[in-house]
């Protein structure tokens, strides 16, 4: 068989068939599920001759299983010679049923299977794909563990909703349409009274149904909730370390398990006391159906094989019946699922993964900056304004230093330069172009970021510094680790440049991170550079040797530095003093410095009284 090649589209093929509820006329659940499900179903569509053929064996493997009852009912008509067929010759016939049904079964499995990982694997990348094109906010609004969830649970739902639980339900929905009326027309008297025992079991297996799936997405809830302490502790396991607070999570994870456990064992004891209804119903109603059958046997209305057949078939139709409940259950699972899923995928992206043919990446920006009048609240405090009426200018190649006290809307002015949110009044320029107006990629492949706390991924080093320029040569590499004073400690691992950093760098010293991240800013080569508190955390020897890499990374660049130690801004060409989202005061260090009242000088000030060593270099 050819295997087709998975094919993906835009995601926003998925948004247009999942519309928003309207709050004030919610439509009923299970329509605004279905809606959900439809774009996912287009996902199965990918891949629709396999699905068809899958339903076509499902077909064949079912009509199969339901004809051994039938011919096996004329094995005890053939034993008393009421039939022109032999023994041997109906057993013949049932291995051969067998053996059919078992190669029907196998290529159902096997196409079904086929659709459900590819299906997948489209709504994982698709997915993923569209997670990490979302602005800032959108995580902010989210924690990790539920994201990640949507990734393995909810997919893992939707992969058992099609690869198992819809071939079972259409397989369980058959055999109940053909089982009823394979009975019916063997003996119409017992189906009426096999029928006025089911309707009490229907109605009662509705209404169990419903309330255990509600207890089923409590523990699923609650589960979740679990896997959130257990993600926010390893990711933050030196802070747990270092407070000793190994007994308070344990506890934590503990209590949180105990929920789990809890809402586990009330949905077991009602699915418990349900099953006990169902068995009793079903078998009860199978107890007075055998004892007139044997009535009918007796007055001569109904052959020995006839009632056998009758009864294989109430069998079948009871399991159809007592399964039709779970596998509704966990199709309904599926639909909450496929809910969440679609929800990410209609979200509104950032950043188009494919370039924008309109605005070319390659176009170069010189790195002439302007803020005019910048007003900003963070979308989840909105009623607290950060900046409140921002101006400045910042002309290339200059080196301007934004200082101030913890709070003042220093970070948030380069947040909103590399547009991680957008200003809520007023605009920034560069090159005397609204940042709005650029394409999101273009820009912030233009600038370039090394932060207080650098954040490495977990493998080698060689990977950490192409993550600046990912088709950057090798000699281009080594040239990025030599300009930041990084190649000397690279070189004295064993591993060389394929050293692997451990999680998040741990296997490296902060000065070490720091160097890495200087070299992954020099390989990208922007023309806005950005410095987050570059040295502040590190010692006299790894400062000395960072600030010579920055020195070399700040040459003929436009260069914003964040710091709280004014000691590393004295060089800059202009000093802005930031306090309470206004700019206080600008101008150079000697300046500011010379300013009796000035908030500048009070800074310094602060910082002598604090470090005395560093009174004469202010």
């Amino acid at each position: 068989m050819k295997k087709e090649t998975p094919r993906h589209t835009d995601s926003e093929e998925i948004t247009e068939s999942a519309p928003a509820a309207d709050a004030g006329n919610k439509p009923p659940v299970t329509l605004i599920q279905l809606q959900y499900l439809k774009p996912v179903l287009r996902y199965v569509m990918r891949y629709k001759w396999h699905f068809f053929t899958g339903l076509l064996f499902l077909a064949f493997s079912t009509l199969t299983a339901l004809l051994f009852p039938y011919v096996a009912s004329l094995l005890a008509d053939a034993a008393q010679g009421k039939t022109t067929w032999s023994v041997k010759e109906l057993g013949w016939l049932l291995l051969g049923i067998l053996v059919v049904q078992s190669i029907f079964s196998y290529a159902r499995i096997v196409m079904f299977a086929y659709v459900s990982e590819y299906t997948m694997a489209d709504i994982r990348k698709d997915l993923y794909a569209k997670l990490i094109t979302l602005p800032i906010p959108f995580f902010e609004q989210r924690r990790v563990g539920e994201l990640t969830s949507r990734l393995t649970a909810d997919i893992t739902q939707l992969q058992d909703a099609i690869s198992i639980n819809l071939a079972e339900l259409l397989r369980q929905f058959a055999t109940l349409i053909i089982g009823l009326t394979i009975i019916g027309l063997t003996s119409w008297r017992l189906t009426l009274l096999m029928l006025a025992t089911f309707p009490v079991a229907i109605v009662v297996a509705m209404f169990f149904g419903k309330f255990i799936r509600k207890m089923a997405k409590q523990a699923q809830d609650a589960l979740a909730n679990a896997g959130v302490v257990v993600e926010e502790t390893l990711q933050s396991v030196h802070v747990v370390k270092v407070f000793t607070n190994e007994w308070f999570e344990a506890r934590r994870y503990q209590k949180a398990i105990d929920n789990v456990v809890s809402i586990a064992m009330r949905t077991a004891k009602y699915r418990g006391l349900f099953v006990t209804f169902l068995i009793s119903a079903v078998f009860g109603g199978i107890v007075v159906v055998l004892w007139y059958g044997a009535v009918l046997v007796q007055q001569g209305s109904l052959t020995i094989g006839e009632l056998i057949r009758f009864i294989l078939y109430t069998v079948f139709i009871g399991g159809a019946i007592g399964g039709m409940g779970d596998l509704y259950g966990n199709l309904q699972k599926a639909l909450g699922a496929s809910e969440r899923v679609v929800e990410i995928l209609h979200e509104t992206p950032e950043v188009a993964l494919q370039p924008d043919a309109t605005t070319p990446a390659t176009v170069a920006l010189t790195g002439n900056i302007e803020y005019r009048n910048v007003r900003f609240a963070y979308p989840t405090r909105k009623d607290i304004e950060v900046l409140k009426g921002v101006t400045l200018q910042i002309s290339r190649g200059e080196k301007v230093a934004l200082v101030g006290p913890s709070g003042a809307g220093k970070s948030t002015i380069v947040q909103l330069l590399m547009r991680l949110y957008d200003v809520n009044s007023g605009n920034i320029y560069l090159d005397k172009q609204p940042i709005a107006s650029l394409n999101i990629t273009r820009l912030r492949n233009h600038i370039g970021l090394v932060p207080q706390e650098v954040i490495l991924f977990g493998g080698t080093i060689r990977e950490n510094i192409l993550y600046g320029k990912p088709h950057a040569t090798e000699a281009e590499i080594i040239a990025a680790a030599q300009k930041a004073n990084a190649w000397n400690f690279i070189t004295g691992f064993p591993q060389g440049l394929d050293t692997l950093v451990g999680e998040r760098g741990v296997k490296l010293s902060g000065g070490q991170r720091q160097r890495i991240a200087i070299a992954r800013a020099i390989l990208k080569d922007p023309a806005i550079l950005i410095l987050d508190e570059a040295t502040s955390s590190l010692d006299a020897e790894s400062e000395r040797l960072v600030q010579e890499a920055l020195d070399r990374l700040m040459e003929n660049r436009t260069t914003i530095i964040i710091a709280h130690r004014l000691s590393t801004v004295r060089k800059a060409d202009t000093i802005y003093v930031l306090d309470g989202g206004t700019i206080a005061e600008q101008g150079s260090h000697e300046e500011l410095a010379a300013k009796p009242n000035g908030l500048y000088q009070y800074l310094l000030k602060l910082q002598f009284a604090e470090t005395p060593g560093n009174a004469q270099q202010g």
